[in-house]
């Protein structure tokens, strides 16, 4: 399988939706989609003051603080402390969440998806492992920190590799590929909801 690298030197900076930040898209189904009609999307986005996150109706979202001392965030009148980067932390979307920045700008590595269209899971991972892309399934590689490798292509830290398997055959073409990073780097796995 030949994973697509998608190169953080390419990507534009957009406005949040709400105006209150700046966003730079990595990936997004379907491609080209925009903030309102996304069945998942991946980001970095530069948060530069205190204020209100953006809603999104039906999404969940997994943030994970990438630069920055952290964030003090209210999600639906409960508190969730960002304060260890890193470590992904799971909320809804469509909650009203307010930020205080603890002590400066922070940049947040965000997967944001439609519950009803797609499951999603967030892992930081380190080290040398096997990515195994099951029928059916989408995984997005990110250099977190510092350059990683995904078979023969190189990460510089914010590259992505987007994995998936043949739709012609419904299966991997291959042996899973090895992410090799001395540093985190995000495996993000999305799969198409079971309609019952």
């Amino acid at each position: 399988m030949n994973p697509r690298i998608l190169r953080a030197a390419g990507w534009a900076a957009v406005p949040w939706k709400n105006g209150g930040g700046v966003t730079r898209e990595i990936a997004s189904w379907p491609e080209g989609a925009g903030t309102a009609d996304f069945d998942w999307r991946i980001s970095l986005a530069d948060v530069a003051a205190d204020g209100p996150f953006s809603t999104f109706p039906g999404v969940d979202r997994t943030l994970t603080m990438v630069e920055g001392a952290g964030m003090d965030l209210t999600v639906g009148g409960r508190r969730a402390l960002v304060d260890e980067r890193c470590v992904p932390a799971d909320f809804p979307g469509d909650l009203p969440t307010h930020c205080l920045l603890l002590a400066g700008p922070v940049v947040n590595f965000n997967v944001m998806w439609h519950r009803e269209r797609v499951s999603a899971s967030v892992a930081v991972v380190r080290g040398c492992l096997p990515v195994p892309v099951p029928p059916g399934t989408t995984v997005v590689a990110v250099a977190l920190e510092s350059p990683a490798t995904l078979g023969n292509a190189t990460l510089a830290r914010y590259d992505a590799a987007l994995l998936a398997p043949e739709a012609a055959t419904g299966e991997s073409a291959s042996a899973p590929l090895t992410l090799r990073s001395e540093g985190p780097a995000a495996l993000v796995t999305l799969r198409r909801a079971v309609r019952r």
